[in-house]
């Protein structure tokens, strides 16, 4: 079977998609553009091409599931995103390499996460493991290979890939792993113990988190994209299909990111923790108004003006007026621009 290029667009950019196609047309190409991959049936040697930001290039991931095609990340704005291989102005140039064959599939481990009884999810980056509620401790156990490591009261704990050594785990205290180490990082999150600190592990091992409680229940997030409540018992072990990306030119750009991610950490390092909390909640929850992030962070009012001062002035967090309500004012990771529309749209 023929390599064949696929093209996976978020929904709410319709004038992307039109330049897309546009340029589709240019090089005489006839390829699918579509939506979603869930239920697209992809050929083996299929190439996907997702156009979009970081949260949209995870998603097309999660939507393939253990198919394993690379993807080619294209970021819409004039800046590559860290999970993009090049901007919507310099496809044409990718694509044309692409098509003469030269390029490079790198491979990033993920993890399988069984929660409970379910059958397992793969991640990207993360399973983020959190009370329901924010600002509230969790007990949890955990063991390596059946060997009890330690028991915990904490807001929380993540396992990481190493390529999401660089994410959330990184803003908690964790380190930045080379992508082609192969183990795993967990990372209690604000642990009352104070000699709890990120553990790796080889990749071989089944990380296991169980007597899991809390007054509000306890959830697994995945890459910031999916929730799941958990009963008892969380199970990661290396996901049998690695995650593909697609390199068309000069060094990883997996690489090229880390100089990035360390400035950021540098700037998240002289921000209050209030403001990396609001920082986190835009992240998994999307934009927000000041309303919901009073009821989110359940912190005081003028600890969040503060905080929303100083993203802001930092550039870290952007805001716009809500379209319901010219009067309130809806906040955002400037990162995420592409998903803002869709969510006021659906707000509406």
């Amino acid at each position: 079977m023929g390599m064949g290029l696929v093209f996976r667009v978020a929904s709410s950019t319709g004038a992307v998609t039109r330049e897309l196609r546009r340029i589709l047309e240019e090089l005489g190409i006839e390829c699918p553009v579509v939506t979603s991959l869930e239920a697209y049936n992809l050929g083996e040697s299929d190439i996907v091409v997702v156009v979009g930001d970081d949260k949209t290039i995870l998603k097309s991931i999660f939507e393939l599931g253990n198919r394993g095609n690379p993807i080619l990340g294209v970021s819409e704005d004039p800046t590559r995103g860290f999970l993009s291989q090049c901007t919507i102005n310099e496809l044409r140039s990718a694509i044309k390499t692409i098509m003469r064959g030269m390029y490079k599939v790198e491979e990033n481990t993920r993890l399988a996460v069984k929660i409970d009884d379910e059958q397992p999810v793969p991640a990207v980056n993360e399973a983020a493991i959190f009370p329901h509620r924010s600002a509230t401790l969790m007990e949890y156990t955990l063991s390596i290979d059946d060997e009890m490591i330690w028991r915990d009261y904490a807001d929380g704990v993540i396992v990481a890939t190493p390529l999401g050594s660089s994410a959330y785990s990184l803003s908690a205290g964790g380190s930045l792993i080379h992508h082609d180490a192969s183990v795993f990082e967990i990372v209690p999150v604000n642990s009352i113990d104070v000699t709890r600190r990120a553990l790796v592990v080889p990749d071989s091992s089944q990380v296991t988190i169980d007597g899991v409680s809390s007054r509000h229940g306890v959830e697994v997030i995945i890459d910031g994209l999916v929730r799941i409540p958990v009963k008892e018992r969380i199970v990661i072990t290396k996901n049998e299909v690695p995650c593909r990306f697609l390199r068309v030119d000069g060094p990883s750009s997996i690489l090229s990111k880390i100089e990035k991610k360390i400035h950021l950490a540098e700037e998240l390092l002289r921000i209050p923790p209030s403001a990396k909390l609001i920082i986190k909640i835009l992240e998994y929850e999307g934009p927000l108004t000041y309303r919901d992030l009073v009821r989110r962070t359940m912190m005081p009012e003028r600890t969040i003006r503060h905080a929303l001062s100083v993203l802001i002035s930092r550039r870290l967090v952007a805001k716009k007026p809500l379209l319901r309500d010219a009067r309130q004012k809806l906040y955002y990771l400037p990162s995420h621009l592409s998903s803002t529309d869709s969510r006021e749209r659906q707000a509406l």
